[in-house]
């Protein structure tokens, strides 16, 4: 069940934040609760992805992009994602997670997040979006040019590698 009342709370909470520019970082605080967990009694690798969603929405809402697609008829979507777990988040553990958007390409923006623990790196995300509107993927110059004032933010070499090599994961996949 996706936790809506968590996603509340963290849009309340950071209402009043300060507005964030393209690239700067959100960084919110989570505690790794009974109901997060799988039967390894650590948080479900699911419910992180959930997590970094919620994170992405704040952030975007910081951004002033949520408003701004809403009138302009947009929507975004998860194009692709890789993610690496590296250590492990126990029930009850709190965690620090950090949200910014690492650069576009002509169809995608990229979106990097990770969680944190004293310090420690857990798990680390790259998320490929697209917008999209009744048409259906929206080229990031439109976007941009509905956005209206965009720095540029180059994106780094080891996104757009990640990048290239999906391009030759065929589609749709062979049947096994």
């Amino acid at each position: 069940m996706y936790p809506v009342v968590r996603l509340a709370k963290e849009l309340v909470k950071h209402r009043n934040a300060p507005p964030l520019k393209l690239g700067e970082t959100h960084v919110s605080h989570h505690v790794c609760w009974p109901w997060d967990i799988d039967v390894f009694l650590e948080m479900n690798n699911g419910r992180t992805l959930t997590l970094f969603d919620i994170g992405r929405m704040v952030l975007f809402q910081r951004m002033g992009l949520t408003g701004t697609m809403r009138r302009h008829g947009l929507a975004g979507t998860i194009a692709g994602s890789s993610v690496r777990y590296r250590r492990r988040v126990r029930a009850f553990d709190r965690i620090e997670m950090r949200s910014r958007v690492a650069g576009w390409d002509e169809r995608f923006t990229y979106a990097e997040q990770s969680m944190w623990r004293d310090g420690e790196c857990t798990s680390h995300a790259l998320l490929r979006m697209a917008v999209t509107d009744r048409s259906g993927m929206v080229p990031t110059a439109r976007l941009a040019g509905i956005l209206g004032e965009v720095p540029d933010l180059p994106l780094p070499d080891w996104v757009r590698a990640w990048s290239d090599a999906e391009s030759l994961r065929p589609w749709p996949p062979m049947p096994f």
